[in-house]
């Protein structure tokens, strides 16, 4: 209503006699807005000349002089260190400072509107033609269906009586049982925080096999607020197809064979220096069920990259799919077909659906945490809410021997974490003072937290040259810019002797650790001195801890969890974000991704989807912050609900087979657009700016559909009441 009063007011007319001409698009095609991404649904402004298309978001944002969608891509540039480097040793040349930039320049001053409210097509640079206004238009061919549309719906709301039930995030379940808080055992409830005075330390977990009627009100009660759900014990009720690994590839061969399209190899993605890599299919499953190392002994954690692709999985593995969708419990919100709480199944049939699954995820796992290239899904939150189901396992056994070596590599990896750190601190004072000072304001962290590196001082020394360290000449550095997923593409043959994307066996392994990374003992050292020697100063370097307490809550926890369970989960409430993002900004170095460098900068800390919370940060989370996430392991059969909005991650803690699903419940529809707002204000390349769930539209046809039935059925009450 607002940009048709606008309309009218550039036109000289009367709101009432605006005739808005219809857009020029097929029914299948998405329409988004060219500056921030975002779908449109329904009215927008186009350029007669070029075709582009603006948003109203975007179109008040510009009238308002704040445009905060759209501007120039942000850079984050990662240097590849060598091999020697992700294990502790030093970087096989000096760091020079790298190339990034993070905050993006807006556009307001090149892009204005002009005094009357129109809108000009924005410059060539912008990816407009800079000729002429933007004009009024709309993509429904019924007139003012969307206005229509809503003044029924509230007209129904009114004559029904139906309201909007807000929760108390205070109230107790009326379905559950009064929980003990030293009872662990209570049946369809599963304890999985230690928050003060909180009743939602528990979360709803049924049995599948006794679910009845009823329980989707119990369910809708902890859906509503935004709690988890796990249903245990899904596989129960299907036929029983096996989830092996080698049955899903002979499946798929079977299928793809008779398309004459089969690919033997793979992408998959290293969790140590999270690249992407080619690997046989076979030899990647191999090393699922067995296990696999590197050169040395550590670990090496593959994950299969989109296999089989989530648009084909239906038409790849037919029965696995159709296995799946039996197995997916509370069908009503679930089904991707006929779930009628699905809001996602309201798009009509000729428009072109988002990609919602079923998405497979297989990745090996072990039961120790790393520290460093574990098989994680790192912190991330969705914009649709999502049903997560472990449909195979297969523990992979770590000798006493690995585990020593191990242990001794993990030393090198925390004091490498030491030395990088206490370099920055000697690089510059006041940069040392606002990201180790224990005792820090929060003002300063925050204000570096948002540059996209740190200041000019950032610039790692260069080697001592009498380093102990000999590289070879055939070792290279390779700058890698990461990708909109977050990952980079390795290229074979560029490391020198590194054979990049083949497995290495227990028997056949090369020492390419070299030497001692003689990092031992700077590990004991918390504190240091810098500046001249009469004014040295003491600075905390809050890197290296006393591990041995989560050694032993480690040890515990895998003696009772890990026998049957097979991924570790944390998610986070919603009304915790802001505090979890505050954290992640304050200690954003200690955290690395590609190549194992450590994180530039931070655009959006859960968007990014570059930080794991291991179990030390966890515990500094709730030491200074006082939230903690809901944790649990999922087991064999579970079925884990996410709802929008909530950030999770995830640790295999064996290799493991999963099968997710997206839908849209009702409850959560807001939340979902409150995301889509979000992303909106990212940077174009980030992996999180497209929108490709088009909620907004979802929405309007799930309000459609709600008002057809709704009359259907007062429409069958009445009829019965006059016969």
């Amino acid at each position: 209503m607002m940009e048709k009063q606008m309309e009218a007011n550039i036109q000289g007319i009367a709101s009432t006699e605006i005739e808005i001409l219809p857009a020029i698009c097929s029914k299948n095609e998405r329409v988004y807005c060219n500056n921030c991404r975002t779908s449109i649904v329904d009215l927008h402004r186009s350029c007669p000349h070029c075709s582009y298309e603006l948003c109203l978001i975007c179109c008040r944002e510009i009238r308002d002089g704040n445009l905060q969608g759209g501007g120039d891509d942000v850079v984050m540039e990662y240097l590849d260190r060598g091999l020697k480097y992700l294990h502790g040793g030093e970087p096989i040349t000096s760091l020079r400072k790298l190339k990034s930039t993070l905050k993006p320049e807006k556009l307001v001053f090149e892009w204005k509107a002009e005094e009357n409210g129109s809108i000009p097509c924005p410059p060539k640079r912008l990816n407009g033609c800079g000729c002429g206004l933007l004009e009024l238009r709309c993509l429904f061919k019924e007139k003012n269906w969307v206005e229509k549309l809503v003044k029924e719906a509230e007209e129904l709301a009114e004559v029904h009586n139906l309201m909007i039930v807000n929760l108390n995030p205070g109230e107790q379940c009326p379905f559950c049982r009064e929980i003990n808080e030293t009872d662990g055992g209570n049946e369809g409830v599963r304890k999985a925080a230690s928050r003060d005075h909180s009743n939602d330390n528990y979360l709803y977990s049924p049995k599948a096999s006794k679910i009845q009627d009823g329980y989707l009100k119990h369910f809708q009660w902890h859906w509503g607020r935004g709690d988890p759900v796990i249903v245990s014990d899904v596989l129960e009720g299907t036929t029983g197809l096996s989830w092996e690994p080698m049955v899903m590839w002979r499946a798929f061969r079977q299928i793809k064979n008779t398309n004459h399209d089969l690919r033997l190899e793979v992408n998959a993605l290293d969790c140590l220096d999270w690249c992407e890599l080619d690997v046989n299919i076979h030899q990647f499953f191999k090393g699922y069920l067995e296990g696999r190392f590197d050169s040395s002994s550590w670990p090496q954690i593959l994950k299969l990259k989109d296999w089989p692709p989530s648009t084909l999985f239906e038409k790849c593995l037919p029965r696995h799919n159709f296995e799946f969708i039996t197995a997916l419990p509370f069908k009503e919100y679930t089904h991707p077909c006929n779930g009628f709480l699905n809001v996602s199944v309201k798009l009509p049939k000729d428009t072109k659906k988002p990609d919602m699954g079923p998405k497979t995820y297989i990745a090996y796992g072990v039961a120790q945490e790393l520290g460093r290239g574990d098989s994680v899904t790192k912190l991330h939150c969705d914009m649709s809410d999502a049903v997560n189901i472990l449909v195979h396992t297969a523990e992979v056994i770590i000798t006493p021997q690995q585990l020593a070596k191990i242990e001794e590599m993990k030393k090198a990896h925390r004091a490498q974490d030491h030395r990088e750190l206490c370099r920055l601190v000697k690089d510059d004072h006041k940069f040392a003072n606002e990201i180790v000072d224990k005792k820090g304001s929060a003002g300063t962290t925050q204000k570096f937290a948002n540059s996209p590196v740190p200041p000019e001082s950032f610039e790692l020394k260069e080697l001592d040259t009498e380093s102990k360290h000999d590289f070879s000449s055939e070792d290279k550095v390779i700058n890698h810019v990461a990708g909109e997923n977050g990952i980079c593409k390795r290229n074979k043959g560029v490391e020198g002797k590194r054979k990049r994307g083949k497995l290495a066996t227990k028997n056949s392994v090369i020492d390419l650790m070299g030497e001692d990374s003689n990092g031992s003992n700077e590990e004991k050292h918390k504190c240091i001195s810098i500046g001249d020697e009469d004014e040295s100063k003491s600075v905390y370097v809050d890197v290296i801890e006393d591990y041995s307490e989560l050694a032993k809550e480690d040890i515990v926890f895998k003696e009772v969890e890990c026998e049957d369970g097979g991924a570790l989960w944390d998610i986070f409430r919603r009304q915790d974000v802001p505090k979890l993002q505050e954290y992640l900004k304050k200690h954003f170095q200690e955290f690395r991704h590609i190549h194992c460098s450590p994180l530039q900068g931070v655009v959006h800390p859960i968007h990014d989807q570059t930080f794991y919370l291991t179990l030390k940060h966890k515990k500094k989370l709730k030491e200074e912050y006082g939230i903690e996430p809901w944790t649990f392991v999922q087991k064999l059969g579970d079925a884990v609900f996410i709802p929008a909005g909530c950030p999770h991650q995830v640790r295999n803690l064996k290799s493991c087979i999963k099968v997710a699903l997206d839908f849209v419940s009702p409850e959560n529809v807001g939340e979902c657009i409150r995301l889509t707002e979000e992303f909106r204000e990212l940077p174009p390349n980030h992996r999180a700016n497209e929108d490709k769930l088009e909620v907004k539209k979802m929405s309007l046809y799930g309000i459609s559909q709600a008002v057809q039935d709704l009359k259907k059925l007062t429409g069958v009450v009445q009829m019965k009441k006059i016969e």
